[in-house]
């Protein structure tokens, strides 16, 4: 798309309110375009709208009318969530009509240089993690995209003295066409949201827009133990800053020795940065890092090489590392009960990230698992249910599919919790389950390999409701 103030007086259409959706409106408007904000929401479910009107922006709710989209709008901006299949959207596409996500907008009118961060798992706590970093470093970050404030609103109060971090889905990064950070950071690859890409493909190629437009003076940042990543570095312009956990690298930051993939030992390791002069450099002993778990180790890895990449000294990284202590929701403590360690994972809404989070504890684990049926059959977690959990609760609507794959384990403990019409009662229930299968030194862990959309509105309520049910145990 075109810089927002070359819509001045054009047709613009805002699909979704939101908070990404009414910011971005707020800002075409402000540019001076014709602003159309819709919603499928009845009004009664939009407060937003009435903050909109006042400003002169007409606002639709209660469904797409048919006459919306028409030869004379200009743009779309969508919002990420909403998949292109709907019809507002197939239409703007047949008429030729540029559809875009808030991302899109923001870049043109950030002053501050953008830190793009993306991958299947890890986006959140590598994103934060990089704040505080260029934060201490005294680099005046603004984190903002997906883990809260939407870009556009941040992007308005930025300066060229900011660093903007930005967590990116890539429901968000489909629909980009210009942008261009000055550091892209992808974590990792794993198969998931393939409801709304319709494939691995469409879902890759939406991630690799991070790099689509980068150039010699910009940084990409990969993870070199993901075969995906290490696959597009022949089509990388800008320099490549890899990271790793499982190898010692000719030029980046990796952890040292490495480890060896599903193989356990208590060797002592560093995480270290070796230059483009070969001078290796350690930044901190993996035992001081905050937060457990190799999967956290490799968000380290990655947040150290984006922080160096914006100039982050290495004495202001040690403090961070291990003064962090987490996101909610991401394999969060939450308390101990009769000598039973509760925690939350509910953001892990695919295999691989429950995956992760059974592999960070030596202790018996008592899992609760399940969600929406996005069509996996679960079987990749046989492996590590065989070896690291002693039962497991299934609830959601693949409830059967993940005691199946309990069952394939060799698990003798296996519940499946009956939904009910209350979906916080059937988590309640669930957790009782939990308790009564743990013994004292057990973990109960929330780690649903699921989305929460067959029950709960979000990740964040599923997770809520966990921690408030396990402290009315």
């Amino acid at each position: 798309m075109k810089h927002p103030e070359l819509y001045r007086d054009k047709e613009v259409i805002v699909l979704g309110l939101a908070k990404s959706g009414v910011q971005v409106a707020k800002v075409l408007h402000s540019y001076g375009a014709i602003v159309t904000v819709n919603d499928q929401k009845d009004r009664e479910q939009c407060p937003e709208a009435g903050e909109l009107e006042a400003l002169g922006i007409n606002v639709i709710c209660g469904g797409h009318p048919e006459n919306l989209v028409h030869p004379g709008i200009s743009l779309l901006v969508k919002n990420p969530g909403i998949p292109y299949k709907v019809q507002p959207i197939q239409k703007a596409l047949e008429f030729g009509i540029e559809v875009v996500t808030e991302v899109e907008v923001a870049y043109h009118i950030c002053i501050a240089p953008i830190i793009g961060i993306t991958g299947s798992n890890g986006k959140t706590t590598t994103t934060t993690w990089v704040g505080q970093m260029l934060e201490a470093a005294g680099l005046r970050p603004i984190v903002a995209g997906n883990i809260g404030t939407p870009l556009c609103e941040a992007a308005q109060d930025a300066d060229g003295g900011n660093w903007m971090v930005t967590e990116l889905s890539s429901f968000q990064l489909k629909g980009t066409d210009e942008f261009r950070p000055r550091i892209g950071c992808l974590l990792n690859v794993a198969e998931t949201h393939l409801d709304y890409h319709g494939g691995m493909e469409d879902y890759v190629s939406s991630k690799v827009k991070m790099f689509k437009n980068q150039g010699e003076g910009d940084t990409a940042v990969l993870n070199w133990d993901d075969s995906t990543c290490r696959e597009l570095v022949p089509y990388i312009k800008a320099k490549l800053l890899p990271f790793s956990t499982n190898e010692e690298l000719v030029e980046g930051v990796y952890v040292s020795p490495p480890y060896i993939p599903d193989v356990e030992d208590t060797l002592p390791r560093n995480i270290v940065y070796r230059d483009e002069h070969g001078q290796v450099m350690n930044i901190i002993p993996v035992e001081e890092v905050g937060i457990p778990g190799r999967f956290n180790i490799a968000n380290a890895v990655a947040a150290c090489a984006i922080a160096i990449a914006a100039g982050a000294p290495f004495d202001r990284l040690k403090g961070p590392l291990s003064s962090f202590r987490g996101v909610e929701h991401r394999l969060e403590y939450v308390v101990e009960r009769d000598g039973v360690a509760f925690y939350n994972n509910s953001k892990a809404t695919n295999s691989k990230a429950t995956t992760m989070a059974l592999t960070s504890f030596k202790a018996p684990i008592v899992l609760i698992a399940g969600g929406l049926d996005r069509g996996s059959d679960y079987m990749d977690l046989v492996s590590v249910l065989s070896e690291r959990v002693k039962a497991v609760v299934a609830l959601g609507q693949t409830a059967p599919k993940i005691a199946k794959a309990a069952e394939m384990a060799g698990l003798k403990h296996i519940v499946v919790v009956d939904n009910v019409e209350d979906a916080a009662e059937t988590l309640r229930k669930a957790v009782k389950e939990a308790a009564a299968a743990a013994m004292p030194g057990d973990i109960v862990l929330l780690s649903p390999a699921c989305a929460s959309w067959d029950m709960f509105s979000s990740y964040e309520v599923r997770g809520r409701i966990f921690k408030e049910a396990v402290h009315n145990l």
